[in-house]
């Protein structure tokens, strides 16, 4: 009989590079990134990236928007929040851009572009592609 195996010791090694972790300890897949206190490493990701997605670690609305982002032909980079660190990343996004923000969100260009309402609206109604060539995620 086969052995089921726990979530959290499930090694992520088909994960894309762009695969960030918000966590204290390893996560043996992506990008460990811890953060401590102040903004700029949240905002480092933020700028960095020409699309990310915030999302807390295994929630099907993160894995949606970044389904529909990879479907479009965009590689956004993804990052996934423990629950301990979850409160912390909030703030540091809020005082990048003023404002309440709530997982999963999604950053443009360095610029909050929305959570999962908004991305599948602008999908729906043909804005999404053209933003995407704008912030550089899409080349054609």
């Amino acid at each position: 009989m086969q052995e089921a195996i726990p979530y959290k010791s499930h090694n992520g090694g088909g994960r894309s590079p762009l695969h960030y972790s918000l966590e204290g300890a390893d996560n043996g897949g992506g990008r460990r990134l811890v953060t401590n206190g102040s903004e700029t490493s949240v905002r480092k990701l933020v700028v960095e990236n020409a699309v990310i997605v915030f999302g807390r670690r295994g929630c099907c609305m993160s894995h949606v928007v970044n389904r529909l982002l990879l479907g479009l032909g965009a590689n956004p980079a993804v990052c996934e929040v423990d629950e301990e660190k979850e409160e912390a990343v909030l703030n540091e996004l809020s005082i990048i851009n003023g404002g309440g923000i709530q997982f999963p969100v999604v950053f443009t260009g360095g610029k909050l572009f929305g959570g999962l309402d908004r991305v599948m609206s602008t999908h729906i109604t043909g804005e999404l592609v053209p933003i995407l060539k704008e912030a550089g995620a899409l080349w054609l």
